[in-house]
């Protein structure tokens, strides 16, 4: 069975017999299993052409959906066991999660054409007679999705939810503003979408190169976008974080509303959406006024991420520069009035603000790994991107922790060291490289790996236009880190790469039916390429601190 994440038991019969599904399988549901039927039959129906009518009371049934949650007892909350008998295929879950696990499981079983849109003339289905019993190693499995720097449509979004549930992933993590856009619509503040949304061009290429796309860039989700997307991802059990920058991060709000910066050092009416990358001066003025504002755009974002869904809530946290607060009298007022540590201060009275004031609402704060910085409150949880320390304090510290570091999983990292890869960036992070990736560094103790919830790759896009560009760094590397973050897997010097890599010629004809531009194994295809691009290489390997 060539399964990616790999199941921990999967089991053919040895009697090599297989179960033939007839042009018309009946489908039977056990209570609490209606969510997943509906996607079997929307999903699963697309590509085979089959209603998968209710099977009569009594009746036999080609396909069976149970829940039973005395599978999550031996496996977990999101286990799943997948029987394929004489009498059919058996889909059980401990949870709806599980069973959701299960029907995803089951489309690889059928091969590639199980991910197609229509089915395909004169395709038979069958599957051989054995078993499976699976759960995840972790809990938060995710992607982060930067939108900010280039807009991914709606339909985009969509459809990485549908790739990231394929593989068993869990958490689409939506970093929602920065300094070259603001993306999400919030009624109360009209200008941050009317003005931040839109840049007038971009950078082509890393910060350093000279050229410049000069089409204007922009586009945001409307309320009722956003909805759909919650819907949509929560009916395929995937969580989705909302990220709000602050106090850094922040040009695009300012341009959309003066007031928000440091006005008494910069003339803030002058500036615009940010065009270029990397970290910028313009930060938020720590200001009740300031607080009073985003406070307004929480709470709008709170009712679009309802907390059965979106119990996080991610603010940033990260890279504020401090001079503007320096030069600012009004800044080191305010830094005399709180008694806080100098402008380091000023920063961590930001994020313990909105620290309180989320706990207050049944949510919970998750930052980039600097809110450690000033101290936290017990509740809050940490992304730790500039490597494994951040996440090792924070979780001796006692706080929940997702492992995400810059050196191992950011998928804008390239992917060899060849001349032809677009607009290299960062280090040489191979697939063989995120399939050695390991969430638990050793120097945590017991006590406190029981805090790394999991681990999430980040795809920051400012060298990713458009979703080709996209698919093509994420892709197919993201497989093998699903396969991290599901999979019990032996140390990271022990994994059988040559194993996975075999798997993985199935799996790319599966990622060729849902139309996924990934890198091919052999390098980029001509139209792949971007050549005189300036990128930002690194050579060596990457630190693992």
């Amino acid at each position: 069975m060539d399964l990616i994440p790999a199941p921990r038991l999967a089991v053919l019969d040895e009697d090599g017999l297989r179960y033939a599904f007839g042009p018309e399988p009946a489908l039977a549901t056990g209570p609490g299993t209606q969510g997943v039927a509906r996607l079997l039959r929307r999903e699963l129906g697309a590509a085979t052409g089959w209603s998968l009518p209710a099977a009569a009371p009594g009746a036999a049934a080609d396909l069976r959906l149970r829940l039973d949650p005395e599978h999550g007892e031996r496996l977990g909350p999101e286990s799943y066991g997948i029987t394929v008998d004489a009498t059919g295929v058996e889909l059980t879950g401990a949870s709806e999660a599980g069973l959701c696990w299960a029907f995803q499981t089951l489309r690889q079983l059928l091969g590639p054409d199980a991910y197609r849109k229509a089915p395909l003339p004169g395709r038979t289905w069958s599957l051989p007679h054995g078993r499976i019993a699976d759960g995840p190693r972790f809990g938060w499995r995710g992607l982060m999705l930067d939108v900010a720097r280039h807009f991914l449509p709606k339909d985009g979004v969509l459809r990485y939810i549908d790739l990231l549930a394929a593989h068993k992933l869990n958490v689409l993590h939506l970093h929602l503003t920065d300094d070259q856009g603001w993306r999400v619509e919030i009624k109360r503040h009209p200008r941050l979408t009317e003005v931040g949304a839109w840049r007038a061009r971009s950078r082509w290429g890393h910060r350093a190169s000279p050229l410049w796309n000069e089409t204007p860039h922009g586009g945001f989700y409307t309320q009722d976008d956003i909805r759909e997307i919650v819907a949509y991802a929560a009916e395929r059990h995937v969580r989705v974080v909302p990220e709000i920058d602050v106090p850094g991060h922040s040009q695009a709000a300012i341009a959309a509303y003066p007031e928000l910066g440091n006005n008494d050092v910069v003339d803030t009416s002058a500036l615009e959406v940010w065009d270029d990358w990397g970290i910028c001066e313009n930060v938020l003025a720590p200001t009740e006024a300031v607080l009073r504002f985003y406070e307004g755009v929480f709470e709008e974002v709170l009712e679009l991420f309802p907390a059965e869904v979106s119990p996080f809530v991610h603010v940033g946290g990260d890279e504020c520069p401090k001079t503007q607060w320096k030069a600012s009298p009004a800044a080191q007022e305010r830094i005399r009035e709180l008694g806080v540590d100098g402008e380091d201060g000023l920063q961590s009275w930001f994020i313990r603000h909105f620290d309180g004031w989320l706990a207050e609402r049944g949510r919970r704060l998750i930052g980039w790994d600097e809110i450690l910085e000033g101290g936290l409150a017990p509740g809050a949880a940490v992304s730790s991107w500039r490597g494994y320390a951040g996440g090792v304090a924070a979780a001796e510290a006692g706080h929940d922790v997702v492992m995400c570091p810059e050196q191992q999983v950011y998928l804008d990292h390239r992917q060899a060291g060849g001349a032809d890869e677009p607009m290299p960036i960062g280090y040489v992070r191979s697939l063989q490289d995120v399939y050695r990736f390991e969430p638990l560094p050793p120097k945590l103790s017991a006590e406190a790996a029981r805090h790394v919830l999991g681990a999430q790759a980040n795809a920051w896009t400012e060298v990713m236009q458009d979703q080709n560009r996209l698919d093509y760094q994420v892709f197919p590397r993201l497989a093998a880190f699903a396969e991290v973050v599901w999979s019990s897997l032996p140390e990271p010097q022990e994994r059988d790469f040559a194993r996975f890599e075999g798997r993985m010629t199935a799996h790319y004809a599966r990622l060729d039916a849902l139309g996924v531009g990934y890198r091919p194994p052999g390098g980029p295809l001509p139209w792949q390429r971007r050549p005189g691009v300036l990128g930002r290489p690194i050579e060596g390997e990457p630190p693992h601190a």
